[in-house]
């Protein structure tokens, strides 16, 4: 089991910041590394309780598939997606949002399990650090448009 956490100040309201982090469209754009995209499920707009998307994308060279269900929400305070099919064991990312000081302090908690049981345990270090580049690019994204005007193209459609 591994447990990551970033935290993330970002100078705009925290309204546009968890909704930007709900967004599907922001989400394929912050993730061209591993050139992932919705394959199914809601593949565009902003994500909501009970939805689900199936992600396909690319790590360590391997294509993948990855279908997840927002599990929890409170608009705007936080949300939470979960593995429902995929390559982990299991996850639960929780996406947190305070507002603070003129702005929103964004924080997620990514709570993982690799499979495969003992070669998982001995892969998970590797995993844990791929996640947290991944995450940190993906924040780094919705910080980047939430502090422009490019967020009225993601969330008003122009």
């Amino acid at each position: 089991m591994s447990l990551l956490r970033l935290e993330l100040w970002i100078h705009a309201p925290v309204e546009r910041c968890f909704d930007l982090s709900r967004s599907v469209d922001l989400h394929m754009l912050s993730a061209g590394d591993t050139q992932e995209r919705a394959v199914a499920g809601v593949t565009k707009g902003l994500m909501g309780l009970h939805d689900e998307v199936t992600w396909q994308a690319r790590h360590f060279g391997i294509r993948q598939r990855l279908q997840v269900r927002i599990s929890a929400f409170d608009r705007p305070h936080s949300f939470a997606d979960s593995q429902v099919r995929g390559a982990f064991s299991r996850f639960d990312h929780v996406h947190s949002f305070v507002a603070q000081d003129g702005g929103t302090l964004m924080t997620d908690l990514f709570d993982f399990d690799c499979p495969l049981g003992l070669l998982g345990r001995l892969a998970d270090p590797l995993v844990a650090a791929h996640m947290r580049k991944f995450l940190a690019q993906r924040n780094q994204v919705i910080k980047d448009v939430a502090e422009s005007e490019r967020w009225r193209a993601v969330l008003e459609g122009g």
